[in-house]
């Protein structure tokens, strides 16, 4: 027994370079390829994986069974093979290949299935079978090779266990594959006629994905509301023509109805505008494009719409339904004045090349009908549009966040269709809500799998002879960390002391984490995995174990621990004379919070060697930054307030503005620092595969809104380079306005490109350049116990040092490439994980209250303001049409009273004209309404609360209190309070008060400069007690602060005066 048959395959390639290369591989056939069914007494296989149970668990097949799968049914129905229930199935080595070649994802989770014993999974090389092999006949195409090559794996199990009295069933959703093995005497079922006929688990029927034939679609008697989308073949032969174009569609996350697509060779962005347009396309799906002809191009809509919105339009217009007019209704909600927007290239979707589909967060909307099974998932991600659901256990899923994976979107239907995956728990519910947002920005969180906490050292942890030779030891130089309150993962310390000649020593010492995950790992591919940690508002996910995160990598007090060094010798005006790396063991003399270490620098009569210390660095520190800025560095502006969550509730108890201290800056400039200066030197001895990070130039496009927001101010930028464009922020100033500036930073920040890794071997040296930092070479070194990358530095150091050895893919262009990119995705969801967290906190810190605030006017659109609020850090959406709401909703309310009473409701009644309305010049960018004028950065008082009533989207909603306007602004709520104070007040569980600070006018620099931005963990806070003056304290004028801001904001040009405060909000009084 043994191989059989030799086969030669012989096949030919084209090069890169136009040759052809002819490729001969040998394929074996064998007869000892065994069945790994347990009790089968002609295989001499060692394992059995198939142990199918006596008594089956269908009533369709009621003898013993084993399942064959296809290539289909693993790539569309994972969820149901994942299901513990599902065990005992054989999957064809064909269908393995091919699920490898199509999609990635899938076949690393079908791997996985793989390997659990539980399931009873066994991969049949039915491709060297001597039975099973298929040779592909001419003409054939390799599906239908592939497709037979499967019946005959099924066949041969059919036949190899009649003796045992077990069947085999070819479970295929292929209508024709399912004929051609009924014609071979075969039991071929679809997924879900198998499934239905299962007794034992009710709830599967519900994983079953949806599966549409291309047939069906066309049948006559459905109303096809999309048009088909074209063949790849055709698709690609267009594009190659240039007829097409391509590109990854990006949906707006403020108009459900609009999306854009990036297209090499074009300076703007190819709008795609309305359902039919986008042709059943989703966020980030790799579109064909066909541009429509040009007095059909439009402009980027200047209205935000929501699905919401286009559902009550559709009810107000039932017709809509109909294929034919519901462009109608989407052009009424698009529909802006003529002339008022800038018409760009504008397309529809001809073909998907490539879908982006994932599975999604979100929660059922039921349908009216009793007993109906089918009904309708609202995502989390307003981008996504309803999904369409068939369960039957409905009533269990109310009120929880579930999982739910797409299956298709035939022309037949609006939206698309799916399945049910899983409950992630109740709405509203902490960790709930938290996983919700790690799933929704694909940021790993698992718990680690015991193959990388086999990795780990074993504890207790000590220095070897060997490690005290191979390392500078450093531990009687005054070293110490300076950090966030409450930080665990320390990674970076410092130190500072004068030299013989006048000169400064200065360190930076790094956690060497790199000393323990060593390449190719478990724990170095879990690592590179995660690429980075994702700081949530009250917890952390870390990149690495907890063991090296918080302990043996945290360079903690008085503690021995390895460090990778850099140290500089610098004179007086911070210039380098010389530098080294070098490995090193350290002891921090003391780990100190921002706030601990600026005491010391600032309190003359604390004069040891670690404070003196601290004051060199600082003074050295001041000089670096200047010459930073001279250089061109920007200095930029983000919103930023800690919340302090309480632990054992949850809860938020204290909302306060960051303080920017002297010492965050003296971190940040030497972080800087290690930071370059690890950038030359990997460069310099890696030219082709240095990791290194670039923040390119934001083409001019980027800064129109910007400009044109500082025209409607009558102030100037110049945005020719970041030199002038830092000269121009800097002289930025407006009387009256204290956060004007700030505003207008936060406003260029929004311009900016994203930075991004790259690998230095695939750019020419110009475009390594640091627009934000001013400086041509940049990386990060100095956090790999959270970034990735600032790792793979450190082993191309090492290397460069002679402490440690290269190996394959370090040195690898492409694979270093393909390295960054992931890092680049990694590192870009993990930001918006914390941005989207912060934004949950905000809202249940709101629950149940209704707050007013100080505002500054951001962005405007044709129905409503973009809004920052800075007591919170929050940007809210003011809607310019919600008392028109309001009104009809109270419409609707008394007519139903009437109509319960017997009374005949008059149409008359319904007349909205006598409410205000607004008009918005795009042009000028302000919006009008009576005399009140409102443009970018300009000051208004808005009352805020939650919105409950939409179960998925809690949301702020906010109302304005002033400027006045007559019909549309709501009352202060501080009227019913006159006398008491105006400070914030917001209550908790336990009758906590947080008092947030109105206004923040200190600023941090860009994020991309700033090396020790950190979310704080959960940390328990007590409350604290700000001092609060009385609203009525007078002015010189003799005036109270609210009587003079009511006077300002009341006005057409809404500039208040200088030295006047707006009043802070106030809790509303309960009723």
């Amino acid at each position: 027994m043994g191989v059989i048959e030799r086969k030669q395959k012989i096949f030919y390639k084209k090069t890169k370079r136009g040759n052809i290369l002819k490729v001969v591989r040998e394929h074996y056939l064998r007869d000892d390829v065994w069945c790994s069914v347990a009790g089968c007494q002609e295989c001499k296989g060692d394992d059995s994986h198939l142990s199918p149970p006596t008594v089956s668990p269908s009533n369709l097949v009621p003898k013993p069974h084993i399942l064959v799968i296809d290539t289909n049914v693993a790539l569309h129905q994972i969820d149901f093979l994942s299901h513990d229930s599902v065990c005992n199935v054989v999957v064809p080595q064909t269908v393995l290949q091919e699920v490898r070649h199509r999609s990635l994802p899938i076949y690393k989770r079908l791997r996985d299935v793989i390997d659990l014993p539980s399931k009873n999974f066994y991969v049949f090389s039915n491709e060297h079978h001597s039975a099973c092999y298929v040779e592909r006949v001419s003409g054939e195409s390799s599906n239908d090779r592939n497709d037979t090559s499967i019946r005959l794996s099924c066949w041969w199990y059919s036949s190899h266990l009649q003796r045992l009295g077990v069947h085999a069933i070819l479970l295929t959703d292929d209508v024709g594959c399912r004929s051609k093995a009924h014609e071979m005497m075969l039991s071929a079922y679809s997924v879900r006629e198998y499934v239905a006929s299962l007794t034992d688990s009710p709830g599967l029927l519900d994983l079953v994905a949806s599966v549409d034939s291309a047939q069906d679609e066309e049948n006559s008697f459905k109303k096809l509301f999309y048009d088909p989308h074209w063949s790849l073949e055709k698709i690609r032969a267009m594009i190659k023509r240039g007829e097409l174009r391509q590109g990854v569609l990006r949906m707006s996350r403020s108009n459900c109805l609009e999306g854009s697509v990036m297209v090499e060779g074009m300076d703007e962005p190819i709008i795609v505008q309305g359902r039919s347009h986008l042709n059943r396309a989703l966020h980030d799906d790799v579109v064909a494009l066909q541009l429509l002809d040009e007095e059909c191009w439009v402009g980027a809509s200047s209205k935000v719409i929501e699905r919401e919105d286009l559902d009550d339009a559709e009810e107000k217009d039932p017709a809509s339904v109909e294929a034919d007019n519901s462009r109608s209704v989407e052009c009424a909600l698009l529909a802006t004045e003529e002339g008022a927007v800038q018409r760009q290239p504008t397309a529809r979707v001809v073909g998907i090349i490539r879908r982006k589909w994932r599975q999604y967060c979100g929660i059922i909307k039921p349908s009216q009908m009793l007993l109906a099974t089918r009904h309708l998932f609202v995502p989390a991600d307003r981008r996504i549009p309803y999904i369409r659901l068939e369960t039957r256990q409905v009533e269990q899923l109310i009120g929880k966040r579930i999982i739910v994976a797409l299956d298709s979107w035939p022309r037949d239907s609006r939206n698309p269709k799916g399945h049910f995956v899983r409950v992630l728990g109740d709405i509203g519910d902490h960790e709930t809500e938290n996983e919700v947002v790690l799933l929704e920005h694909d940021c790993p969180h698992t718990a680690f799998a015991e193959a990388v906490l086999k990795c780990l050292p074993q504890m207790p942890w000590v220095i070897t002879e060997k490690d005290k030779k191979e390392r500078l030891d450093l531990r009687h130089v005054d070293i110490c960390s300076v950090d966030p309150v409450g930080c665990t993962d320390i990674d970076d310390a410092l130190h500072c002391r004068r030299l013989d000649n006048g000169n400064y020593e200065v360190g930076v010492h790094i956690a060497d984490v790199s000393h323990f995950i060593r390449p190719g790992t478990a724990l170095d591919k879990e690592a590179q995995h995660r690429s980075t940690s994702v700081y949530l508002t009250s917890r952390r996910i870390d990149m690495v174990p907890d063991l090296l995160s918080s302990n043996l990598c945290s360079l903690r007090g008085n503690v021995d621990r390895f460090a990778f060094s850099v140290i500089w010798e610098l004179n007086e005006d911070g210039v380098i004379v010389d530098h080294r790396f070098c490995k090193s063991i350290i002891c921090s003399r003391g780990e100190m919070s921002y706030e601990q270490a600026q005491q010391r620098i600032d309190d003359p009569n604390v004069t040891d060697s670690l404070t003196e210390s601290l004051r060199d660095l600082n003074r050295i520190a001041k000089k670096l930054k200047a010459k930073r800025i001279n250089d061109g560095a920007l200095v930029l502006a983000s919103m930023e307030v800690k919340f302090h969550v309480d632990p054992d509730t949850d809860s938020v108890v204290d909302i306060v503005a960051k303080q920017h201290l002297e010492t965050m800056s003296m971190v940040e400039e030497f972080m800087l620092l290690a930071n370059v200066t690890a950038a030359n030197t990997t460069l310099q001895h890696f030219p082709d595969c240095a990791m290194l990070r670039r923040h390119p130039a934001p083409p001019a496009s980027n800064f129109e809104p910007l400009l044109l927001a500082c025209k409607s101010q009558s102030v100037e930028l110049d945005v020719t380079s970041n030199k002038t464009l830092a000269e121009s922020l800097n002289k930025c100033d407006r009387e009256g306005n204290p956060f004007f500036n700030s505003m207008l930073r936060i406003m260029t920040t929004r311009c900016m490109m994203q930075a991004l890794y790259f690998c230095s071997g695939t750019l020419e040296y110009p475009e390594y350049n640091h627009y934000g930092l001013a400086t041509p070479t940049y990386t990060h070194f100095t956090s790999p116990i959270r970034r990735y990358a600032d790792i793979i530095v450190h082993r191309l150091l090492g290397v460069i040092i002679d402490a440690d050895t290269t190996y394959p893919e370090l040195l690898d262009v492409k694979k270093q490439t393909e390295l960054a990119q992931h890092i680049n995705y990694r590192h870009k969801m993990a930001q918006y994980a914390g941005r989207a967290s912060g934004a949950i906190t905000a809202v249940s810190a709101l629950k149940n209250k209704t707050m007013e605030y100080e505002a500054y006017v951001l962005f405007l659109h044709q129905n409503a303001l973009q809004v920052l609020v800075p007591a919170i850090g929050q940007q809210m959406t003011l809607y310019l049409d919600y008392h028109l709401k309001d009104r009809k909703a109270a419409l609707n309310a008394k007519k139903e009273e009437l109509k319960l009473k017997g009374i005949v409701w008059k149409e008359e009644n319904e007349k909205l004209e006598d409410l205000p309305t607004f008009e918005f010049n795009e042009k000028e960018l302000f919006v009008q309404c009576g005399d009140v004028v409102l443009r970018p950065f300009d000051e208004l008082v808005i009352q805020a609360s939650v919105d409950t009533s939409d179960v998925q989207h809690q949301r702020i909603v906010t109302k304005l209190v002033l400027p006045a306007i007559p019909g549309y602004s709501v009352p202060s709520i501080r009227t019913s309070n006159a006398g008491k104070s105006d400070d914030i007040e917001l209550e908790t569980s336990q009758s906590n008060k947080l008092k947030p600070i109105a206004k923040v006018t200190a600023f941090v620099e860009n994020e991309e400069t700033s090396d020790k931005i950190r979310v704080d963990k959960k940390v328990p806070t007590k409350l604290r007690q700000n001092a609060v003056k009385s609203n009525n304290e007078s002015t010189d004028k003799g005036e109270t602060v609210t009587e003079k801001r009511k006077k300002t904001l009341t006005g057409k040009k809404l500039k208040p005066e200088a030295g006047s405060k707006l009043p802070k909000a106030k809790k509303a009084k309960k009723k």
